[in-house]
């Protein structure tokens, strides 16, 4: 039974045709998402992002146009009595120079957090973990194609 709600809020930081994409090992799983994170009490969405991109890159953002909110019941993975809302926000940056490089997917150790770009032409929903954010992803593989 769902008792609460959880409120998420991510990034899409576009750049050359690809997008920020964060690999994490957390809770005992490699997950693939967007940047971005929970919601805190008495914070509103623009600065939980805002506060999210300077703890996870330490670079400061721009929050732009609202992208998405799941308009689809999404139970949390990590607790079934929460009832997931994501809201994911294109974002700028004027520190692109300080974002890491690419790189691969290998030796994730617990608790790590590493980004990548991807390519939008390149870009597989199936890739990433959730299922909000594998929307996303197929939403702007569409969006890519315009």
């Amino acid at each position: 039974m769902i008792m609460s709600y959880n409120l998420r809020v991510y990034g899409l930081l576009i750049a050359d045709n690809g997008v920020l994409v964060t690999d994490e090992y957390r809770a005992g799983m490699i997950m693939t998402k967007f940047p971005g994170g929970g919601l805190e009490k008495g914070e509103g969405l623009a600065d939980c992002l805002i506060r999210e991109f300077e703890e996870e890159l330490a670079i400061s953002i721009e929050v732009k146009n609202l992208y998405y909110v799941n308009d689809f019941l999404q139970v949390s993975a990590f607790d079934s009595s929460q009832q997931l809302i994501s809201f994911y926000y294109i974002v700028e940056t004027k520190e692109m120079d300080h974002i890491p490089a690419p790189i691969e997917l290998t030796d994730l150790k617990v608790n790590e957090q590493r980004f990548r770009w991807v390519n939008l032409s390149e870009l597989d929903p199936a890739t990433f973990t959730f299922p909000i954010d594998q929307k996303v992803a197929k939403l702007l593989r569409c969006f890519q194609k315009k």
